[in-house]
């Protein structure tokens, strides 16, 4: 079990979690005036090798990015948020407020989740406008925290640990899950928690506090696990950078959930609470949702597959502490999106995971129980052995099978060239099947979610999986808006493309005035 007051040798020193070693600071207080520089863990870092974990990284982002792009040929995207995020993005790279259509016309993307991390993609979408920008970006942060974890794994056991817990990120469920999702702001997560982790294990406190300090940028709910953060400093030892860290969480959780969100939002409130205190239109009460925190199989599998991939050593390691925030929000949610092993909840669990079964193998080593301490000297070939195996029923599998590479197909065909019929810069109402594709040169509405609008096309795929099966596509685009008039422009497979045959409104709800 996570230990906060057993080291390694199950003994330790008031102040300070055991099992960690002294540290640069400490290294430099206790060694000797003639003492050589080259001891102590800062020296060790010098002497793990890079190149071995960048050729890693290169070829894990080249998985993850081939992975997705041809998911993205074939038009396979499983969700809406590919466009949503291109379109912040677009935004961004064009200097305006991160206005999503697809949300709603006008919609302010900061009133839904605050991530003004994205903007930082601005200049890759310059050189590259595109949704697959995000999906390379995305691969190469996923594949960056690889190399942290590793690398940091190697520093802290090493012989060929490192390259073995490479793997077993790598291949993580949780990494696979997220890149099948396609981009999701999270990506920028999982290398920033590698690094507090790293920091943390290696000593460098200050640079834990800071690198956890941007956290609160990729998503709301990050708040909490920076406060952990915080915690456990403050645990380690440094009080006051532990209890300011946490006070600085806790205000930015709350001051973004009760203060920035609201503001930017046309409901003025944070819509995601509904996630809690709801069950479709059940209210939920908070002392139900706490006690159903375990109410179902899917939950208790996501927790056993959680500690599992790590051979369940993370477990000894107090940094295992810094999945619970997240952990916490998703087992209250009444949305049962949240509790299982797909999407994308899980990638920023990974690298906190895997530094933590380095952590705990650490602290195992040279524990007074025989049983652990042999279990700890195969603990990570064994996680590595998890991960390989669990592959086979995992996305990356598909790289091996030729379908995956066929993007001909007379579906593909069908939706290009649907996007043919679909001018430049026209404002279009469409489905999850072509939105990511139209997203960088069009104004981009979600079917059914832009009333009053008028859009110039709705193009849609009559396969999409319609709650009732679309018989006349003239007929739906002018029931979605009675203020205009349609006809059927291309039809092609299961794509049909409309245009509008009367004059555009005056004003168009959302519409931003250049």
């Amino acid at each position: 079990m996570l230990e906060l007051n057993k080291s390694g040798t199950d003994r330790s020193e008031p102040g300070r979690l055991p099992a960690q070693d002294p540290g640069p600071d400490a290294a430099q207080e206790t060694r000797p005036a003639d003492a050589s520089p080259s001891t102590g863990p800062d020296a060790a870092a010098d002497r793990v090798p890079l190149r071995p974990y960048l050729i890693a990284g290169a070829i894990l982002c080249a998985l993850y990015f081939l992975y997705s792009s041809f998911q993205y040929a074939r038009f396979g995207s499983p969700s809406w948020d590919l466009g949503i995020f291109e379109q912040e993005v677009r935004a961004y790279a064009g200097f305006d407020a991160p206005v999503v259509d697809i949300k709603g016309p006008g919609y302010l993307i900061l009133g839904d989740h605050f991530s003004p991390i994205v903007a930082l993609l601005a200049p890759l979408y310059w050189i590259w406008p595109s949704a697959e920008s995000l999906l390379f970006a995305q691969a190469a942060l996923f594949a960056l925290g690889a190399v942290i974890v590793g690398r940091t794994t190697q520093q802290i056991l090493g012989g060929r640990s490192g390259l073995c817990v490479t793997v077993a990120y790598g291949l993580s469920w949780g990494i696979q899950e997220a890149v099948k999702a396609d981009f999701h702001e999270i990506a920028f997560a999982v290398p920033l928690l590698a690094l507090v982790c790293r920091a943390l294990l290696l000593k460098r406190y200050t640079a834990a506090l800071l690198w956890s300090l941007p956290l609160v940028l990729v998503k709301e709910d990050l708040g909490a696990t920076v406060a952990v953060v915080g915690f456990l400093l403050f645990v380690y030892g440094r009080r006051l950078q532990g209890a300011l860290l946490a006070v600085f969480g806790v205000a930015a959780f709350v001051v973004t959930l009760v203060v920035l969100i609201p503001a930017a939002s046309s409901a003025g409130r944070y819509d995601y609470w509904t996630k809690i205190d709801k069950n479709g239109e059940q209210d939920v009460s908070m002392l139900d949702s706490v006690l159903g925190v375990l109410n179902s199989s899917v939950k208790i599998e996501m927790l056993v597959f959680l500690i599992g991939i790590t051979a369940f050593m993370a477990l000894r390691s107090p940094l295992t502490l810094l999945i619970v925030p997240t952990l916490g929000w998703r087992l209250l949610s009444q949305d049962s999106n949240h509790w299982g092993m797909v999407w994308h909840y899980s990638a920023i669990l990974m690298p906190v995971l895997f530094l933590a079964l380095a952590d705990g193998v650490r602290r195992s080593r040279g524990s007074h129980r025989p049983w652990l301490a042999s279990y700890a000297k195969v603990a990570v070939p064994v996680a590595a052995a998890i991960a390989v195996a669990m592959t086979q029923h995992l996305p990356l599998r598909d790289l091996l099978r030729p379908e995956t590479y066929r993007t001909d197909d007379a579906r593909s065909q069908a939706a290009r060239a649907a996007l043919d019929a679909i001018p430049a810069g026209s404002r279009v109402e469409t489905d999850i099947t072509l939105m990511a594709h139209l997203t960088s040169d069009r104004t981009v509405y979600w079917v059914g979610g832009a009333p009053g609008t008028a859009p110039d096309i709705v193009a849609i795929n009559l396969d999409f999986g319609w709650s009732r099966p679309i018989q006349d596509p003239v007929a739906y685009a002018e029931q979605l808006h009675p203020e205009a008039r349609y006809r059927l422009k291309h039809r092609g497979g299961s794509f049909v493309v409309m245009e509008r045959t009367t004059p555009e409104p005056a004003k168009i709800p959302g519409a931003r005035g250049d």
